[in-house]
């Protein structure tokens, strides 16, 4: 049993052998397949036209996804530690509405869910080449989620106090007939949207939009050279072994069990 586990383990976590490989090209090919069943099964002619097509589709993807989900259960040694996992959460959900609209008639609303279907392909990117980058990315924005936060913080009080002497300069005209309307001015100003629903007529005010004009292409700069210099920090911090099963991060790299899920690291 336990060979058999280890083999199992092997083609769905591994990508150094032939099975592994075609695994997750299939695995691939399903995931978009069925994004791509998704989003025609709700367009209303294409729904009306093959909609019994589509629901032997959704079936045939959502026992497969859950073949895979459940030999992903039994291959490990710690089950717990990839349910609650990211990736396990996101395995269960994407399986989870077809069953419900099976027993609780009412629930094809959730169906939506299935989109999350298109996060597992990340599940075997970073497995291969593309993990290296995606790690460092998600280092770095962790590192910088504080500074980010108080960026967030200014710019709120920012645009609330734009969109406040907006409203007092066009005295309630032309669109900005409460704060909150200017401050969701300000908003799209700020970030150089402009959508032109609400437009200041005064001189002062176009002055003032003009400003915040200039602002907002400085602001924007602001978050991109946090993140960089975290991404440059991360890139010269020691590289440490990753669980591909649970994900755990920081493993030491001459560790040969994982610490979270006591998983085999391979690589």
């Amino acid at each position: 049993m336990s060979t058999l586990k280890e083999k199992i383990k092997i083609i769905i976590f591994g990508t150094d052998t032939k099975a592994g490989k075609l695994f997750d090209v299939v695995l691939i090919v399903s995931i978009v397949l069925s994004i791509i069943t998704v989003m025609l099964d709700s367009v209303v002619e294409y729904n009306q036209q093959y909609g019994h097509i589509f629901r032997i589709a959704e079936w045939t993807f959502t026992i497969m996804f859950t073949v895979e989900y459940l030999l992903r259960i039994f291959c490990i040694r710690r089950a717990f530690s990839y349910i609650f996992s990211f990736f396990g959460i996101i395995d269960f959900l994407a399986i989870l509405p077809t069953y419900l609209s099976l027993f609780l008639p009412g629930t094809e609303v959730f169906a939506i869910i299935r989109v999350l279907r298109v996060l597992r392909i990340f599940r075997v990117l970073k497995l291969v080449q593309f993990m290296g980058e995606a790690d460092l990315l998600m280092r770095a924005m962790i590192a910088s989620r504080r500074k980010v936060f108080i960026w967030l913080f200014l710019v709120m009080n920012i645009v609330i106090i734009l969109g406040s002497v907006m409203y007092l300069v066009e005295s309630g005209n032309a669109g900005f007939n409460s704060i909150p309307r200017s401050i969701y001015w300000a908003v799209v100003t700020l970030t150089t949207v402009g959508y032109g629903d609400v437009v200041p007529q005064t001189s002062l005010g176009q002055g003032l939009a003009s400003f915040i004009m200039v602002l907002g292409y400085s602001i924007i700069a602001v978050p991109t050279g946090i993140v960089t210099s975290e991404i440059t920090f991360a890139a010269k911090s020691t590289k440490l072994k990753r669980c591909v099963v649970c994900g755990e991060e920081g493993l030491n790299e001459n560790a040969k069990f994982c610490r979270n899920c006591a998983s085999k690291l391979t690589g």
